[in-house]
């Protein structure tokens, strides 16, 4: 079974076609990936019905993560879903960034205020509480199929310490500025390149959570400069951002008088995440 499911992947251009369906076969027996091996386990038809419908959806390229409701951040479960963008690797390299910086925020932390912006699937929202418990995170979001998610994964992972608010940017917050540290993870894919991304991106991610306009750089142009009357004195502005846009970004931020601007790489060596601090 392991074997066909790979050949068949492996024919719809899925990369790691092994892996991929020992995660089918795996998630559908509700079993370990290494048991299949071990104890080679007989399949029902019932599992095997499921494991066929599985393959089908996967070979028409939808995302793993949205076939099986669910994927791993930071090590919480993450509910997503069509209407949703599924976290990436990268957004845990700007989680465990922003876990650090607030670590330093010494005599702040037990009051230390969060905000962060284009939530989606709250996944950096969540990481953060998680982390500080006694810290106080709001979340923003305008789609409302992100503040379904978002919501539900907090209480999926029994996070008290977060909110939820539907609206664009900083509308929900405008009486309630006094951040220590903003984060984002905005859309900043250019417009005409969305067509050329993987089909499990263009064909079923929500293009609202993926589009930053003809640039790419539509929302930093927007957060950037109301970000300064959110943030607290010595507050910290962190961003995740696209293949090719550190420059302008830190240009912007440069001319609305951030300093300590810094630029972390990711795995495949793109400056990705971007950390500027108010004076």
């Amino acid at each position: 079974m392991l074997r066909k499911i790979k050949e068949a992947l492996t024919m719809s251009g899925i990369d790691n076609a092994a892996r991929e369906a020992e995660l089918i076969v795996s998630f559908c027996l509700g079993t370990d990936r290494a048991i299949l091996y071990r104890d080679n386990p007989p399949v029902s038809r019932d599992n095997t019905l499921k494991i066929e419908e599985y393959l089908k959806r996967r070979s028409n390229r939808e995302p793993i993560q949205y076939i099986f409701g669910f994927t791993e951040f930071c090590g919480l479960k993450i509910r997503v879903g069509p209407g949703v963008l599924i976290p990436r690797p990268e957004t845990e390299m700007l989680a465990g960034e922003a876990i650090r910086i607030i670590s330093e925020f010494d005599v702040r932390m037990p009051d230390c205020n969060i905000l962060d912006i284009c939530t989606g699937s709250g996944c950096l929202a969540l990481a953060l509480a998680k982390e500080f418990p006694s810290a106080h995170v709001c979340a923003t979001d305008i789609s409302e199929n992100a503040m379904h998610y978002s919501i539900t994964n907090a209480k999926l992972n029994k996070i008290a310490n977060v909110i939820f608010l539907q609206g664009s940017l900083f509308e929900p917050v405008e009486k309630t500025p006094g951040f220590d540290l903003i984060i984002s993870n905005p859309p900043y894919i250019r417009h005409n390149d969305i067509d050329q991304l993987q089909p499990e991106i263009k064909n079923y991610e929500p293009v609202e959570a993926l589009d930053g306009g003809e640039d790419g750089l539509s929302y930093y142009r927007t957060i950037i400069p109301a970000a300064k009357a959110y943030l607290k004195r010595s507050g910290v502005l962190m961003f995740e951002i696209g293949l090719g846009q550190s420059h302008e970004i830190k240009e912007m931020a440069e001319h609305e008088g951030f300093t300590g601007i810094s630029l972390l790489r990711d795995y495949a060596g793109i400056e990705r995440i971007f950390i500027a601090g108010k004076e």
